[in-house]
This record gives structure tokens, C-alpha cells and sequence, in this order.
């Protein structure tokens, strides 16, 4: 099915006519329109049984109208406000439907995550109508279709990843010690965007000695010293979509903790890995990286959840979690990335990323397993 189809299912079972969505990135994925938007919220995706619209402004109209080619989407620029707009055109619907007036004529579906602003401006453009919709507010459910990928989405982040790998490549070959973190991070992030990225999925994390005791540290003015365990946490961004993989390696040689823990980590990457497929649990998923790690004596050490998805957002559904008892199914693409950090010592991580396939995982990242000392 196609991504409206699949959209347009889900209404129907949720009993819902009309999806007014603003989340950009919910549009974003929805219209499958490419070079078309930036951060800037200004559009709004209408979708309903028969017609899906896409309301912007005049800033974006001809980059859409030229994506919509070929499209179910129709194009239109109004010069209003997404509510009066919306407003508007489900009056003029139903005038010519002959509903009847006074009474909530049809669910109407919007997002939860909307700012109270625009839900406010929402319930004013509607008050003057005679017709009327209940308003539905609708819990992560455009994300929760973006959570089962299609083709064209694994292709785009395992092209995201091919950059990262060889950005991997490159900063083991720069690194040295008494370089800041912020120079291996600015070092990084170009290699990146040198290699045919877009963009950086995030901002990168390049974390040495006890600095990587915090999972999201930033990297600063500390330079790298010899014995310290370095995380560098990063990604591209390619066709609209994200890469995430960290690594953390050795500077001038590996002390016997630094081995220890990186031993603890990998075996817990993967293990998770190994027993990945559809049907277990965010949940499972998180409770066998905690065991290993606690087999080798770091039981406690993590601290974060596994892993998340990973899409046209670095942070997308499902998560593997303790909060997470729903199974996961072929589509989820996901993260794995188990770490131990001790305060005022030091922090190693290792994350890969892939998919899950109708029978396990595929890994998207290919950088090796084995500690690197540089």
C-alpha cells in the first residue's frame, strides 16, 4: 500500500473523516515530496477519504507544485491561516453535501503534539460554522505508520550510512592525542557533509576520559589524552533521512577497564543483534543488553534505554525499552546501543543501526566491532 492508503486505512478505523496534520516531519513523510521543505512549520497536510492537500505559502508553492506532479496531492496556497483555511473548506464541503447543520458532523482528527496556540485558533476558526466537527486528538498516529519503513526509506538511511562509515575511516586516520574534542567534532561533521551528506542527522557527540561518563556530553576544549576512551556519537543525513552510529575507541593504548568495559559493551551489542527479529519486545530487546552487562560486572551502568527508531527524525518509534512491551514487526528500523559509564572515569558505547527483516535484523552499519587504538 501506499503511504496515503495506508493513512487512509487508519482512519477509517479510528472512525476518522478528516487529518489535519502540522508536524513537519508528518508531512514530510506523508506527501513524500523531496527538496521541497526545511524546518520551518509552515505547512499543513489535509488528508480525507477522497482528497489530500497540501496548504503552504507562497515561499513554497512552486517547489510543491512541481514535487506534486504525478501525485495525489493538490497544491494550495491561500493566503490564510492553516485553521481559517481548514475551516473554510470543511463548511464549503459540507454546505454542498447538505449535512445538517448545528450538530459535529464527522470526527476530525488532529495531532496531539500541536501547540495549544494553534489548537486554540483551531476551535475559533470553527466556532462560526454552522457545521461543526469533533475534534480528535490523535496520539503518535502518523509516527506510528512511519515506524514500519518502506524501500525507499531503508535505501535513503543505508546511504546515510555508507557516509558515516567512511567519516569513521577518516577521523581514526585524524585524531591525535592533545587535539580538542571540538576539533575532532568540526573535523567530523565536514568529513561528512564533504562525503555527500545533506546535512548531520544531530549535533555530533565526541566525549574523552571522564567526559564519557555522560551519554550526551559536548564536546568541548578538553584535549585527548594517551589512555583515554573516546565516544563519538554521529550521523548524516541522505535523501531526507538519518544514520546513527557510535564508536568509542583508545587513545595511544587501551588500559585493562578500558578493555574490560569495551568487552562488556560489545557483547551486549551483540547479543541484542543475534536475538532481534519480529515479535520480540522493545522490552526483551533492553533486558538481555542489561543482563550481559551485568554478567560482566557493570550491571547498573547503562542508564538509557537500548535503543530508538530512526527515520526522517534521529528519534523515531519504536524504542527498545522497558517502557516498550509491543512487539516489533519487519519495517521497524532501530538502533542498538548498549554503554556503560562510570562518573569520573570514563564512558564507552557501541551503536549500530538497521532494520528488522521478516526473520531478524539487518545491520545497516558496517564499521567494525574490534577496539580501535589510534
Amino acid at each position: 500500500m501506499t503511504r496515503l492508503e495506508r493513512m487512509r486505512q487508519k482512519m477509517a478505523e479510528a472512525g476518522i473523516a478528516d487529518f489535519y496534520c502540522r508536524d513537519i516531519s508528518n508531512v514530510r513523510w506523508l506527501t513524500g515530496f523531496e527538496n521541497v521543505f526545511d524546518d520551518e512549520p509552515a505547512h499543513l497536510a489535509f488528508v480525507t477519504p477522497g482528497t489530500s492537500v497540501l496548504h503552504t505559502d507562497s515561499r513554497y508553492t512552486d517547489a510543491a507544485s512541481r514535487a506534486a506532479q504525478g501525485t495525489p496531492w493538490i497544491i494550495d496556497g491561500e493566503a490564510a491561516t492553516h485553521a481559517k483555511w481548514a475551516a473554510q473548506g470543511f463548511e464549503r464541503f459540507h454546505e454542498q453535501r447538505g449535512s445538517e447543520p448545528g450538530r459535529a458532523v464527522c470526527r476530525f482528527g488532529i495531532e496531539d503534539s500541536m501547540p495549544l496556540s494553534e489548537f486554540r485558533a483551531l476551535e475559533a476558526a470553527f466556532a462560526g460554522n454552522r457545521f461543526a466537527p469533533e475534534l480528535v486528538e490523535a496520539s503518535d498516529f502518523v509516527r506510528g505508520l512511519r515506524a514500519v519503513k518502506d524501500e525507499a526509506e531503508i535505501a535513503a538511511m543505508r546511504a546515510a550510512q555508507r557516509i558515516t562509515d567512511a567519516a569513521f575511516e577518516h577521523i581514526c586516520g585524524f585524531m591525535r592525542v592533545g587535539m580538542t574534542e571540538r576539533e575532532v567534532q568540526l573535523e567530523l561533521e565536514e568529513t561528512m557533509r564533504r562525503m555527500g551528506a545533506e546535512g548531520l542527522a544531530f549535533s555530533s557527540i565526541v566525549a574523552s576520559g571522564p567526559n564519557g561518563a555522560a551519554p550526551h556530553s559536548i564536546p568541548g576544549e578538553r584535549r585527548l589524552q594517551d589512555g583515554d576512551m573516546v565516544v563519538m556519537d554521529f550521523g548524516a543525513r541522505r535523501g531526507g533521512y538519518c544514520s546513527d552510529m557510535t564508536r568509542t575507541v583508545c587513545m595511544g593504548h587501551a588500559t585493562e577497564e578500558s578493555k574490560r568495559v569495551f568487552a562488556a559493551v560489545r557483547a551486549a551489542n551483540e547479543a541484542v543483534e543475534a536475538m532481534l527479529r519480529p515479535g520480540v519486545t522493545g522490552k526483551e530487546a533492553h533486558e538481555l543488553a542489561e543482563r550481559v552487562l551485568d554478567e560482566h560486572g557493570f550491571g547498573g551502568k547503562m542508564g538509557h534505554g537500548l535503543g530508538h527508531g530512526v527515520g526522517i527524525d534521529i528519534h523515531e518509534l519504536p524504542n527498545l525499552s522497558p517502557r516498550n512491551s509491543k512487539p516489533l514487526v519487519p519495517g521497524n528500523v532501530v538502533t542498538v546501543e548498549p554503554g556503560v559509564y562510570l562518573p569520573g572515569a570514563l564512558g564507552c558505547r557501541l551503536e549500530d543501526f538497521g532494520v528488522i527483516t521478516e526473520d531478524g535484523f539487518m545491520v545497516f552499519t558496517q564499521s567494525t566491532h574490534e577496539l580501535a587504538i589510534i
